[in-house]
This record gives C-alpha cells, sequence and structure tokens, in this order.
C-alpha cells in the first residue's frame, strides 16, 4: 500500500507483472475511487463548461463523454478530466491530487445558477479493462451498444452502475460508478465471476504501466501548469472555434508560435529503467528530461516519455538518458508504444459516425 494524491492505493494485489498481463490478456480489475467526481448542473451548465474546458462539450449528446483538458490563462494545463453529459447537466471525473483544487478552480467561476456538487464520497469508481472485459463483466445490460467514450445503466452483479466505456489503460473496458455502499459487492461479484478467465485485481504498478504502453498522459508527471497542451501532444482538444475560454488567448498565440518542446517515446535497453526527470541527452548536449519510464512486462523492455526541444528528435534517433549516473542508450519510437481493443472500439466509433 501506498499514498497516492492523499488516499492508500495498492501499489500490487499479487504482482505487477501478473496484473499487467491480466488487464492485456483477458481483463484486471481498478479501484479508482481516489478519482473526484463532480456533479455540474443550472440552467447555464452548458455554457459555464465551455467557457472552463478546452473542447467542445456543445458537441456531447446525452450519455456522451468527451477528454478534456482545464487551462489557466497562461495556457497551463490545470488538470485533464472526463466530462459526461446527462440530460440534467455533466458529470466531470477528475485527478485525485487535483480534487480539492478542481472543486474551488470551477466554483469560483460558476455562475449564479450553477451548481458544482462534489460526489466523491457518495459513489464508488472501480475499473475493469481488458479485451475479454465486456464478455466477463456480469452486468444484464446489453453493453454493445455503448460506444467508446459513451455510457448508460446497468445492474453489475444486481447493483445499479452507471457504465461508461473509458478507461486508463489502452484496452476495451469500463468504469463502473457505483454507490459507496455497495461498490465492495459489486467489486467481488467480479473477480469471482472472472476469477476462471484469469481477471485479477490490479494496482497502481499495472495501471502505470498499461497507460504508459497507451501513452496516455499523467498529471503531475507529463504535464501540469508548466506545461501546454499542444507541448504535451494533446492539442487536439483544444477547440480554439468554439468561442471563448479560460486560456484560449495564450494557447491560440502557442498554436501560432508552435510549441518549442515536446513529448516523445523512448524504447530503452533491458534493465536500463527511466525515472522521472532523468536526463536525456543527444550527443554532448542535454536536450530534454523523462516525464515517466517503466518496465513493460508485456513488451519486454522498458519505455518512457520525454519532453524534449521540439526539433531535436525525429523517429529512429538515438540518445542517451541518465539513468541513476550510468548512461543508457535509447531510441525515439512512434507513440503510442501499444494500441490495444480501446482502439478496436474508437474505430467502430468512427465508422458508426460515418
Amino acid at each position: 500500500m501506498v499514498d497516492f494524491g492523499g488516499w492508500e492505493m495498492p501499489q500490487q494485489y499479487s504482482s505487477i507483472r501478473d496484473e499487467h498481463l491480466a488487464v492485456r490478456q483477458a481483463a484486471g480489475l481498478f479501484d479508482v475511487s481516489h478519482m473526484g467526481r463532480f456533479r455540474v448542473f443550472g440552467d447555464a451548465s452548458v455554457e459555464f463548461m465551455q467557457g472552463v474546458v478546452t473542447n467542445d462539450v456543445g458537441a456531447l449528446a446525452d450519455a456522451q463523454a468527451q477528454y478534456n483538458l482545464m487551462c489557466d490563462d497562461d495556457g497551463g494545463i490545470v488538470d485533464d478530466l472526463v466530462v459526461y453529459r446527462g440530460s440534467e447537466g455533466f458529470f466531470v471525473v477528475v485527478n485525485a491530487s487535483n480534487r480539492e483544487k478542481d472543486l474551488a478552480w470551477l466554483r469560483a467561476r460558476a455562475p449564479s445558477g450553477v451548481e458544482v456538487e462534489d460526489r466523491t464520497f457518495e459513489l464508488g469508481l472501480i475499473a475493469f479493462q481488458g479485451p475479454r472485459a465486456q464478455e466477463l463483466l456480469p452486468c444484464d445490460a446489453d453493453l454493445d451498444p455503448i460506444p467508446f467514450f459513451g455510457w448508460g445503466h446497468g445492474n453489475v452483479a444486481g447493483i445499479h452502475a452507471l457504465i461508461s466505456r473509458t478507461g486508463y489503460t489502452g484496452e476495451d473496458g469500463f468504469e463502473l460508478f457505483i454507490a459507496a455502499d455497495r461498490v465492495a459487492d459489486a467489486w467481488d461479484a467480479i473477480l469471482a465471476h472472472g476469477k476462471a478467465a484469469g481477471v485479477l485485481p490490479a494496482g497502481l504498478g499495472a495501471r502505470d504501466a498499461t497507460r504508459l504502453e497507451a501513452a496516455l498522459r499523467l498529471w503531475g508527471n507529463d504535464m501540469d501548469e508548466s506545461v501546454n497542451p499542444y507541448e504535451a501532444g494533446l492539442g487536439w482538444t483544444v477547440k480554439l472555434d468554439k468561442g471563448d475560454f479560460v486560456g484560449r488567448a495564450a494557447l491560440e498565440a502557442a498554436k501560432a508560435g508552435r510549441p518549442g518542446r515536446r513529448l516523445v517515446g523512448l524504447r530503452l535497453e533491458p534493465g536500463s529503467i527511466a525515472r522521472h526527470g532523468a536526463a536525456v541527452s543527444a550527443g554532448a548536449k542535454q536536450v530534454g528530461s523523462i516525464t515517466s519510464g517503466t518496465h513493460s512486462f508485456f513488451l519486454g523492455y522498458p519505455i518512457a516519455l520525454a519532453m524534449v526541444e521540439a526539433a531535436s528528435l525525429r523517429v529512429g534517433d538515438r540518445v542517451v538518458v541518465d539513468v541513476r549516473g550510468r548512461e543508457a542508450p535509447a531510441e525515439v519510437v512512434k507513440l503510442p508504444f501499444y494500441r490495444g481493443s480501446a482502439r478496436s472500439m474508437s474505430e467502430k466509433k468512427e465508422s458508426r459516425n460515418g
């Protein structure tokens, strides 16, 4: 168990390797109840959300979700979040370490008639992720119609849940919002139902490895208020033509000027695990530093993200990473490192939309 954003969280239940492989081969179950959960509602909730996030929430229909960013006036990333739209407003999931900050940030900007309600302690949140997640989830609802980044309702092991086809592993799967007093019952039932198929509970170690393989950014490592969306490779979330929002002017200028740095992927040799903050050099010059790094049990070698000078590196280039005072060779590779079953769900959604 380790401290994570003020919560006591499992680093691993059995072994990081076994949990990691379960997610890639069948499914893994993550307790992500540490994430902040807010309800935003009121007559002007659409206009309010449009003004505080970078993506276009006006394009969402009911029962759709959207990856989003909140930026400050300088264009720095206050947090990344998922916004869910419903008939009565929005549900917002934020990072655990930013919950109190984000809540205050949103409430300070909310106009009269818009409420921002903290539901974190009333709802549990568990994530069932893997290529067999739909098959192995004990649910009475037809899950096939729920698209990638869509949501619906159903009973999981007889317990009511909001079921969202979202996640943080690169695999297909679901995030389940369940009343806090029933979430442990649902957890036990899911594990029991999937045990014979290889389903395992998975901790922070497996979660970090799987999200990094999918090149999913982690706030506080790969981005924060000192990084803008274009530098983080998240410029696709910024819709400058939707109207005004916090940070729009700064982001418009950043896009026009082109980012001076960017995130790249690195493949290292076995035994050389790069950690956050480690220097990355090309020739005799330091060109950046590691933002996230781990050993990928699924791929069989260490991987890392690095923030580097924008024009310094291209795919195929060789660099050197400082790994605990030792020079470790690495190669710049295309992102993501791994494309999982979530990719096929995204393509199904695109084909449905024509």
